[in-house]
């Protein structure tokens, strides 16, 4: 998969990475199970920071797209697909759009809750 950033863009370098693993996984272009580019070597290839690529590989793992081992490299959960991508992406606009509208975090998972 090939992986591009644009320095110019308001999306944060970590953010434009993380879009486009899921946009990977969303077009089949990245498998369940399938290795992603270590750290420093996508790093040098986009000429960004290693923390840059580990802060979008985190978040990632955070959502639970993907799984990280140190030492043993960062690929794609077997349980990860178009599905939980979208819903996650879903999951983060609601929150987004709660916490602009002053809502805690203990207000937004009851809501969830509830639906």
């Amino acid at each position: 998969m090939l992986f591009r950033v644009d320095g110019a863009s308001t999306v944060s370098l970590a953010e434009q990475i993380a879009v486009q693993v899921r946009a990977g996984i969303v077009s089949g272009g990245l498998a369940p199970g399938e290795r992603l580019p270590p750290a420093r070597d996508l790093a040098l290839a986009l000429q960004v920071n290693m923390h840059t690529v580990l802060r979008a590989y985190g978040q990632l793992r955070d959502e639970g797209v993907i799984e990280m081992r140190q030492g043993r490299g960062a690929w794609v959960r077997e349980d990860a697909g178009p599905r939980l991508v979208r819903v996650t992406e879903l999951a983060a606009q609601l929150v987004a759009e709660a916490r602009k509208l002053g809502l805690s975090s203990q207000d937004i998972t009851r809501l969830v809750e509830r639906a």
